[in-house]
């Protein structure tokens, strides 16, 4: 075996997303535009949650953290990107690479167990509608915050930790558009088998338990709601779970098939595309999803647009 040229990495390069200099303003505005829809939108349900004393409930009180997370997890990658089409340079240093690939496990794992969580919440209250205010009481529900931030930031840090013990050589490509951990560790040229292990390991366990409660959840609601003799009652229950459901959907969809894409694929335009699909639309995507389908959203929505007009 021929011995490899091994460095010390200074930073990394990452995916050129064109190399037309025609198209790069026309990608920076698009871009830029996902983004300001993404941040204004999830600010405005945050606001609305805030400000609607009927939306001062557990279900709501989730969704405006979910908010939150999606406004600093598109801040984590799209700046970044929108700053190298501007200067025409993919390059990032090794701490900023470090310091992003943090911050995306915890925004990521964050997302993923506050989706559990609202499953959680939409179990309680149409399976156990008479224990619900006992059960999602205000310290429990900021409790199941605290530790889902808890176990995200300590699994985001254990990662960040055994990248630092990988040595690189001379190609520090990296085909994503932002540093990824899965896609770091292929570039790597010392052994990685510790840190695949870890992150598979990682994934499953934590984004099993996740999906495992979303599934109990739904399986013990829709059990529930076919029981129910009220259509009315039915409907009602159906239309809660709605939203959430497709968020559920949009959210493991486009990160399953980023996943399958970077495994199977060995094209950096279509692992750059799945990419975007979750980490742009996902984020843009979720507060219209609530707000098309949630009819106390639109109402608090339209209040704060009546106060916005009136101050003008």
């Amino acid at each position: 075996m021929e011995p490899r040229n091994q460095t010390s990495v200074s930073e990394f390069l990452l995916l050129t997303l064109t190399d037309d200099p025609e198209l790069q303003p026309l990608l920076f505005s698009l871009f830029l535009s996902i983004y300001l829809v993404t941040v204004l939108g999830n600010l405005l349900i945050i606001l609305a949650v805030s400000s609607d004393s009927h939306l001062h409930t557990p279900m709501y009180f989730f969704l405006a953290n979910l908010s939150f997370t999606d406004i600093c997890f598109s801040t984590t990658t799209i700046p970044k990107m929108l700053v190298n089409l501007q200067v025409q340079n993919q390059s990032i240093t090794y701490a900023d690479c470090l310091t992003q690939v943090c911050f995306v496990l915890i925004f990521v794992s964050l997302e993923s167990f506050l989706l559990g969580v609202m499953a959680y919440d939409r179990y309680v209250a149409i399976c156990h509608p008479l224990m619900y205010t006992v059960i999602m009481n205000p310290r429990h529900c900021g409790l199941l915050i605290l530790l889902s931030l808890f176990i995200a930031t300590v699994d985001a840090l254990i990662h960040s930790l055994m990248v630092l013990r990988l040595s690189f050589c001379t190609d520090w490509a990296i085909p994503y558009f932002f540093c990824e951990v899965l896609q770091i560790t292929k570039v790597a040229c010392s052994d990685t088998l510790l840190n695949n292990v870890f992150l598979y390991l990682a994934a499953t366990i934590l984004g099993g338990v996740s999906l495992s409660g979303i599934i109990f959840s739904y399986t013990q609601i829709f059990s529930s709601i076919l029981r129910m003799s009220s259509v009315g009652g039915k409907y009602k229950a159906f239309s809660t779970c709605g939203s959430h459901l497709s968020v559920v959907s949009l959210f493991y969809g486009t990160g399953l098939g980023t996943y399958i894409s970077a495994a199977f694929t060995h094209t950096s335009g279509k692992t750059a595309v799945a990419s975007m699909m979750y980490t742009m639309v996902t984020p843009m995507m979720n507060p219209f999803i609530y707000s098309l389908r949630n009819r106390d959203v639109k109402g608090a929505l339209r209040n704060i647009i009546r106060c916005i007009s009136g101050f003008q």
